[in-house]
């Protein structure tokens, strides 16, 4: 599971342990969006386009996958990056590696912006907001057949091999 916070100025205005993502997004009649990103202070980008994921392992076969996202093993605690209808092709997903936080500034003035946790709850986000992702300190169990594997539930899912 990921923690995520929004901090606004000096204030954590918002906080929420996520099982699968939480996403960045513009309204539905919004521009392009500028969110700035950073891996433990240190700047990786700025995403230009119509959001960004921030999903589990758990997460990767959700919006994250549809997003072109890849497919992380569930046992895994990375975190991935996936941009959403990124302006720059270039912008790829990136997946980062345990213990790290990932940090989304919006910079952005005047475009409408919601962060939504697990598609389910969402919170607006305003200009200069700080969304912090990093490893929860809950966890989650979750049920695993024993009757079929991660891969054939993949494969019958995903429809791979079919022609």
């Amino acid at each position: 599971m990921l923690l995520v916070t929004v901090k606004r100025g000096q204030d954590h205005v918002f906080e929420f342990s996520i099982l699968n993502d939480a996403v960045i997004t513009k309204d539905a009649l919004a521009r392009i969006i500028d969110i700035e990103t950073y891996v433990n202070d240190e700047y990786l980008t700025t995403y230009k386009g119509d959001g960004l994921i921030f999903s589990t392992p758990t997460g990767s076969t959700g919006y994250s996958l549809a997003a072109g996202g890849p497919l992380i093993y569930p046992s895994l605690t990375n975190i991935i990056v996936t941009p959403i209808c990124p302006h720059m092709l270039t912008n790829r997903p990136i997946i980062l590696p345990e213990g790290v936080t990932a940090r989304a500034v919006l910079s952005s003035k005047d475009e409408k912006v919601l962060l939504t946790i697990d598609g389910q709850i969402g919170f607006p986000l305003e200009y200069g907001d700080e969304v912090i992702v990093k490893k929860s300190p809950y966890s989650a169990s979750l049920v695993k057949s024993s009757s079929k594997g991660y891969f054939e539930i993949l494969r019958t899912k995903l429809k791979w091999g079919e022609r």
